[in-house]
């Protein structure tokens, strides 16, 4: 046994370095970046230790309103994108015939580069001197006023991230549902059939159920993807996210490295390790929530 279990070891020890490397060791320094004051990474020198750093992060209005923005964004895509992937996989797992080239054609998105995605979205949206863009032709048609969907009011802005995150994450999740639906065992459909029970309450009773371990795990994955948000911003508003008022949390940590307002390792250590912990809690409350609601 002590021979099986350390060959068991040395096949996971390339793992456990790799992981210790390049997960473990950047989080214990960033941890400890975090609580150093004014620290320069040219001299890797700073002045002091303590909370100053997050005290700063959490009273900068650039952050309060990154947190705003992943706070909305996250409470917004996640259960929709889970919810109508959900539907058109039950949808497409009613149509033996064509389901494959249904999957192909939905998995497409997640295949494009996202910054082209969100080019096309901005020819989609945006208004300029020459057109009001596809979505103001479709407002028109019914009556309403051209509405500036990129450089206008914050609601028009965050409602068209919001599409945006949805449409690129969505095909994804209907893949893995699809694939989650196929493993169901007819066994149990062909009782309910027997049984005479009505579709909706198979669906509540059997088909969720039994799925339940792939949607919880599509929802803790889209918790943590929303709250890492930053690309699909950048490829609507462009890089200056604090003026375009649509910056999240990730891009406020990008910002305070790298951005105009960059040089900062310290503070942007400070809102990482926040973000960390914003993450983990609701990781650790949907683990708690699954144990009533999620069947093994």
């Amino acid at each position: 046994m002590e021979k099986q279990s350390l060959k068991g070891w040395l096949y996971l020890l390339p793992a456990i370095l790799f992981l210790g490397v390049f997960m473990v060791y950047p989080l214990i320094d960033v941890f400890i970046y975090s609580f150093e004051e004014g620290y320069n990474s040219a001299s890797q020198t700073y002045y002091g230790v303590g909370l100053f750093n997050y005290r700063y992060v959490l009273r900068d209005p650039y952050f309060l309103q990154a947190v705003r923005n992943t706070f909305i964004l996250v409470a917004i895509t996640v259960p929709l994108s889970t919810g109508i992937a959900l539907l058109i996989s039950v949808a497409l797992s009613s149509i033996k015939a064509l389901r494959n080239l249904f999957q192909t054609v939905y998995f497409l998105p997640y295949v494009t580069n996202t910054l082209a995605v969100g080019l096309v979205f901005m020819i989609l949206f945006k208004k300029t001197p020459y057109t009001d863009g596809f979505a103001n032709l479709v407002i028109s048609w019914f009556g309403g006023e051209a509405i500036d969907f990129i450089d206008g009011p914050y609601w028009a802005k965050m409602f068209v991230l919001c599409f945006y995150t949805i449409w690129v994450v969505m095909p994804f999740k209907i893949l893995i549902l699809t694939s989650a639906l196929a493993s169901v065992n007819e066994m149990y459909y062909n009782a309910a059939r027997v049984d005479g029970t009505p579709r909706l309450r198979v669906f509540a009773r059997i088909t969720l159920p039994m799925i339940s371990p792939t949607v919880f795990y599509l929802i803790i994955t889209g918790f943590i993807g929303a709250f890492k948000a930053y690309s699909d911003a950048v490829a609507l508003f462009g890089t200056n996210l604090n003026a375009a008022e649509m910056n999240t949390i990730v891009g406020y940590v990008y910002d305070m490295l790298y951005g105009n307002s960059g040089g900062y390792p310290s503070y942007a250590s400070a809102a990482a390790i926040i973000l960390f912990a914003i993450v983990l809690t609701i990781t650790c409350i949907n683990l708690i929530i699954s144990k009533k609601h999620v069947h093994y």
